[in-house]
């Protein structure tokens, strides 16, 4: 990303627990966009997935009950918008690590 032409780096590994869960709710909440072209859609959700992942690992150090709660409803409201999209498999999949931080 370049602001006022520097070069400023930012990854998920810079990100906190909470901050990554807000980031999964961002592009979780831009995927749900109804006109959205589906395969755009598709790389929102594994956006969101990768900010999910980043934020589990990262929470399990904090034990946030309210991050871990966020977590859960994230990756279940992910598995919902993957069912929509025809992706069966992989909202299984989601929805299992939804309920296992619940």
């Amino acid at each position: 990303m370049y602001v006022y032409g520097t070069a400023i780096s930012s990854t998920l590994s810079s990100l906190s627990p909470k901050q990554a869960l807000i980031l999964a709710n961002l592009y979780l909440e831009n995927a749900k966009t109804p006109a959205l072209d589906p395969a755009i859609a598709l790389v929102l959700c594994h956006e969101t997935e990768m900010s999910l992942r980043h934020a589990k690992k990262a929470a399990r150090s904090t034990k946030n009950p309210s991050v871990i709660g966020g977590i859960a409803t994230a990756y279940i409201d992910l598995s919902r918008l993957l069912e929509i999209l025809k992706r069966s498999s992989e909202s299984q999949a989601i929805y299992k690590k939804g309920e296992k931080l619940r």
